[in-house]
């Protein structure tokens, strides 16, 4: 119990997954086994989880048992997970093995005193992105164009060249920059043209 209080605090997982439906960091089985490894080698303690299927009232789940042990005494703890063999986009085996995953994760948690409050699974995406997991960003104020009265932009002159930075920056757009600029369709085909040469993503 003293080998496993010191694991209990000690040990780091970091959130190193990501959801891309809910846009929330979690972290897999995996990134707990791989985190604890070291530390079961400094207090040479074996951790081993065993999966068993079971069946109540017609519910069919997956019951994960982690176990640390010593040589002499061990502790474990149980953990469950529902078997869905009708979920979408999976077979049968991978829904039994995402079912034991999850277990097997929550188990872990509960054994070496790992806070996952929010963590629902990988595959959590409830139809749509969480609106509590997904960071709120605060609006840009976009910058004032440069400052002119209705200025002829040509393609030799400094205000292209002024614009092009601008907008190529992310600062404003071509449609902002005509409120202050006389701008042709010849100049705006150019400016578009050497923006896209440098970020071809923008439209």
């Amino acid at each position: 119990m003293k080998k496993l209080i010191e694991i209990q605090a000690e040990l780091k997982s970091p959130k190193n997954q990501k959801n891309k439906f809910g846009g929330y960091n979690y972290r897999s089985c995996e990134d707990i086994l791989e985190a604890v490894k070291p530390h079961l080698l400094k207090h040479g303690l074996t951790l081993t989880i065993t999966d068993e299927i079971l069946e109540v009232g017609g519910l069919v789940f997956v019951e994960a048992i982690a176990r640390l042990d010593d040589g002499k005494d061990s502790v474990e703890v149980r953990a469950q997970a529902g078997i869905n063999p009708d979920r979408k986009g999976m077979d049968i085996a991978q829904s039994f093995g995402s079912s034991s995953s999850y277990a097997r994760k929550y188990a872990l948690n509960g054994l070496f005193l790992i806070d996952d409050t929010k963590d629902a699974d990988a595959t959590n995406d409830h139809g749509k992105p969480s609106q509590e997991a997904t960071p709120i960003k605060k609006p840009i104020k976009a910058k004032a164009a440069p400052k002119a009265e209705r200025v002829i932009v040509t393609l030799d002159s400094k205000e292209f060249l002024a614009l092009f930075k601008w907008i190529a920056e992310g600062e404003g757009t071509i449609e902002k920059a005509k409120a202050s600029y006389n701008i042709s369709t010849e100049v705006e085909v150019k400016l578009l043209e050497k923006i896209q040469a440098i970020n071809p993503i923008i439209n």
